[in-house]
């Protein structure tokens, strides 16, 4: 692709998220501080695609089809494990959240999501109904 400077060829790199981009350019680092989509990047005209494939690159398995507009290359982050969770210990925040859960339970077809949720809002408002003032 032949583009006329260096200012259209940005939009069109993070459009096609190319699994490998080399950028030869004077200011190569600059340019590539604002590329978001990319599988790995050479920078510089003494940093051929192959050095990186066969010796320097962290890794050869890289997100193909513009893939890069979504996900990474490999890397030991692929291989943690990690584990989200979540702690609501007062009733504030389940009441907070709660009725759009539920709205959203419901549009998914989840009913039983939905009954969990007003479950616990109703067992959490007793609960703060019995609660000493102060």
């Amino acid at each position: 692709m032949i583009v006329r400077d260096l200012a259209e060829a940005l939009p069109l790199i993070d459009r096609i998220a190319p699994e490998h981009l080399e950028i030869i350019a004077a200011e190569a680092e600059a340019l590539f501080a604002r590329v978001r989509h990319a599988g790995a990047v050479f920078l510089g005209a003494y940093c051929p695609e192959a050095l990186g494939d066969y010796i320097a690159g962290p890794n050869h398995v890289l997100p193909t089809s513009g893939s890069a507009r979504f996900a990474s290359g490999l890397s030991v982050f692929d291989f943690l494990k990690r584990t989200t969770w979540l702690a609501a210990a007062e009733p504030a925040p389940l009441a907070a959240l709660a009725p759009a859960a539920i709205r959203l339970a419901e549009a998914e077809g989840l009913e039983a999501h939905a009954r969990s949720l007003r479950y616990r809002t109703k067992r959490a408002e007793v609960e703060e109904a019995k609660r000493p003032p102060g």
